[in-house]
């Protein structure tokens, strides 16, 4: 994770320089900027600038200085809660930690409460979730790697339970943990979270949270570009009827380890990758859509589907096949937990 910190005094600047040990010795990147007299070496780089590269490139920015500095610089850049970074705003002294944006999704609430440990400061939470130490339905799909599929859905269901209606829950997989007392566990009801693969919304009002548990196998000709692999699998998803978005892990076979293509393919999917050898994808049972073709090539005579069942999946969607394409997918299991460490 990449860590943005600015300073404005030479107080603040020894502040600064615990903060940055901390993410430090995390084995976080940390870029600083000191903006003053009291620091000749300073960068020279205006603060609108230097907030603007960090707010792009970083998943942190800390001011150590006044929260009005920090809400000026960072106001013309914010767009989004599940796209902005976390911000937070140290005073010089390091008395008090204050999230001001991205509290759950960009996690600046945590990171509030490890600097507030490290300086032994007071963290400042103003999230009404956390203050009533409730469920927080954006930090619960964060636990779980859960998909949120409306932000707007996940607004309600926040303020539903916060303001003590019934909030109803549904899991199409299993849970660990107790479910929280904000949650009925029901099938019906007026608003409610939903977590399901099948796209289920079975509330009237539905929070519908998706698992990224799905796994791609792919098999391609040699130098298959990017944007071919990408075009094909939006028509597979959509004939198939499922989310791209739940793609964890992008997987063939190991001649296919060095090909750019799938490589890139899989880091626009912000997608896991493994390759298989021929032995390994040869040796998983099943009855697979095989071609001679493909065997004579590469040692077996399905790759794609064989590969997403070597990764641990069950195979939900069978081979689609085109253009010197193929494509099929496997779900691997998934639980739902409620527990919090």
């Amino acid at each position: 994770m990449r860590v943005s910190i600015v300073c404005f005094s030479p107080r603040g600047a020894e502040t600064m320089g615990r903060i940055a040990g901390m993410f430090e010795s995390g084995g976080h990147e940390v870029d600083t900027l000191s903006k003053g007299a009291f620091a000749p070496k300073s960068k020279r780089v205006s603060l609108g600038k230097w907030t603007e590269k960090a707010f792009r490139e970083s998943r942190a920015l800390v001011f150590v200085g006044a929260a009005g500095i920090a809400v000026r610089h960072v106001a013309p850049f914010v767009k989004d809660k599940t796209t902005d970074p976390a911000v937070i705003v140290v005073d010089e002294l390091g008395l008090y930690s204050i999230p001001i944006l991205s509290g759950h999704l960009g996690g600046a609430n945590e990171i509030a409460k490890d600097i507030a440990a490290t300086l032994g400061s007071v963290p400042v939470i103003t999230t009404a979730s956390d203050i009533n130490n409730l469920l927080s339905p954006d930090m619960f799909a964060k636990r779980n790697g859960l998909i949120i599929g409306s932000m707007v859905a996940a607004k309600d269901v926040a303020g539903a339970i916060v303001s003590g209606r019934e909030v109803c829950f549904r899991s199409d997989y299993p849970t660990k943990g107790a479910v929280p007392k904000e949650l009925t566990v029901s099938d019906s009801g007026d608003i409610g979270i939903c977590v399901s693969g099948a796209g289920l919304k079975p509330f009237k009002r539905t929070l519908l949270l998706a698992p990224r548990n799905l796994v791609l196998g792919v098999g391609c000709r040699r130098g298959t570009p990017q944007d071919r692999l990408a075009g094909f699998l939006k028509g597979f998803s959509k004939e198939a009827g499922f989310d791209r978005r739940r793609i964890a892990k992008v997987v063939s076979i190991d001649l296919k380890s060095d090909e750019a293509g799938l490589l890139e393919f899989a880091e626009g999917l912000g997608a896991g990758t493994r390759f298989f050898t021929s032995d390994e994808l040869a040796a998983v049972a099943g009855d697979f859509d095989e071609s001679e073709f493909v065997k004579k090539t590469t040692g077996v005579g399905n790759v794609c589907e064989r590969s997403a069942v070597a990764a641990g999946g069950v195979l939900v969607h069978g081979k689609k096949a085109g253009d010197g394409i193929t494509m099929a997918v496997s779900e691997t299991p998934f639980t739902v937990s409620f527990e919090v460490d």
